[in-house]
């Protein structure tokens, strides 16, 4: 039978060296990779058998990121992940449902070999599927939607002004399509904000009904708290490989929107000045 060949990837040079040579000693072809962005590599130009990776890893990425990488590029592979903290073994597999098993460190050498070479024998699990963020929220805005108006309702300084779901909610539809768009278009963190009339109408309508300023920018804040408990209910199939960049987008968007709408307000408030005054 043709030799399976393993992709060992964890920052502890001494760990990953003492697992690779338990693996060849039990027969197997071994490739290391010290961090995220060489274990990516290898595994967009050659093809593993199984993945045995390190959760925690320092720098940009972790383990989900390397499993997700891999799920895409061969999702026959075996992907398996070490953790040195015990509760992952059953919270990660609940939770996440991306590698094939966890297995928490150190391990015993004779359980390494039995469980790869179990793994390999059982196949690669049934993986959920995997979609991006820009995905997940577009189909998941009423969701987003309703977890918002639960604080907002929760909220006393909010509820001060009295007004419908419907009247209250009526912009985030549209923001949160925006939000999709811009997660799809790939723009560069920290890029000049695209124009959103929709925020900046927020911001004059938000005045014209009698929030303050404190008011609005708090209903940014939950939006942005109900966004990623959304996400957080849908990590079964998220995408791990774009997640961060996708994550400090939608916090770099809702900001730009709130910032835009903050100046739909002050716009708005300088109407109302009496007759004479500047302002200034």
């Amino acid at each position: 039978m043709p030799i399976s060949r393993v992709l060992v990837v964890d920052d502890d040079k001494l760990m990953r060296k003492t697992i690779s040579e338990i693996l060849k000693n039990g027969g197997f072809s071994v490739t290391e990779a010290s961090n995220v962005t060489e274990a990516l590599m290898y595994i967009t130009s050659e093809r593993f058998d199984v993945l045995l990776s390190d959760l925690h890893m320092p720098g940009a990425g972790d383990g989900l990121t390397v499993v997700s990488a891999m799920h895409h590029a061969n999702p026959a592979a075996v992907t398996l992940l070490l953790s040195a903290f015990p509760e992952m073994d059953a919270a990660a597999k609940a939770i996440l449902l991306q590698p094939d098993r966890i297995m928490v460190k150190p391990i015993d050498p004779n359980l390494l070999i039995k469980t790869v070479q179990h793994h390999l024998d059982q196949g690669a699990q049934l993986s959920s599927p995997v979609e991006t963020v820009a995905t997940i929220l577009e189909r998941t805005i009423p969701t987003v939607i309703r977890a918002w108006l639960v604080r907002v309702h929760q909220d006393e300084t909010l509820t001060v002004v009295p007004m419908g779901d419907e009247l209250r909610s009526e912009h985030l539809p549209q923001i949160l399509t925006d939000l999709v768009l811009c997660l799809r278009s790939g723009k560069p963190l920290g890029a000049k904000e695209l124009s959103s009339p929709t925020a900046m109408m927020h911001g004059v309508t938000r005045r014209g009904q009698g929030y303050t300023a404190a008011m609005v920018v708090e209903e940014s804040r939950m939006l942005q708290v109900s966004i990623f408990e959304t996400l957080q209910a849908n990590l079964s199939t998220i995408d791990f490989s774009v997640l961060l960049l996708s994550v400090m987008s939608i916090a770099d968007e809702v900001d730009s929107q709130l910032s835009q709408a903050m100046k739909g307000y002050a716009a708005e408030s300088h109407t109302h000045l009496p007759l004479g005054f500047s302002g200034l």
